[in-house]
């Protein structure tokens, strides 16, 4: 009678790890999915060093989500793109956007970096 109750028990574990198991792989499939679908789109990386951006110019499509991201090299920086309300700092490095209105835009740093902070600014074209 003992082996019958140990055989079943043993059977039901062994259903609850495949369950688990199958559980957890589908999870992950659907945490893959899900960051497809965030970076689907088009990205917008700013590399900022001491006193200069890593372009002097920048171009995006209008429309279109666009995953805008800071990334610091050199120095402690933060970046405003004037007129579109989007701000990066090392707290908040990333912002998803969609850029509705094609234009030119100013793209500078906030942050007082020290001696050549006045010149780190590039443009940002959204065609």
């Amino acid at each position: 009678m003992q082996k019958w109750i140990f055989f079943v028990l043993f059977i039901l574990a062994g259903a609850l790890g495949l369950g688990v198991l199958f559980q957890d792989i589908s999870g992950r499939q659907q945490a893959r999915e899900a960051e497809a679908a965030a970076n689907k789109g088009q990205q917008l990386k700013i590399v900022a060093s001491n006193w200069q951006f890593d372009n002097t110019n920048y171009t995006v499509k209008a429309g279109e989500p666009t995953k805008v991201s800071l990334s610091l090299k050199e120095g402690v920086h933060a970046v405003e793109i004037k007129g579109l309300d989007i701000k990066l700092d090392k707290e908040n490095p990333s912002k998803q956007v969609t850029f509705d209105k094609p234009g030119t835009y100013d793209l500078e740093c906030v942050l007082p970096c020290g001696e050549g902070h006045a010149k780190m600014k590039a443009k940002l074209v959204v065609q």
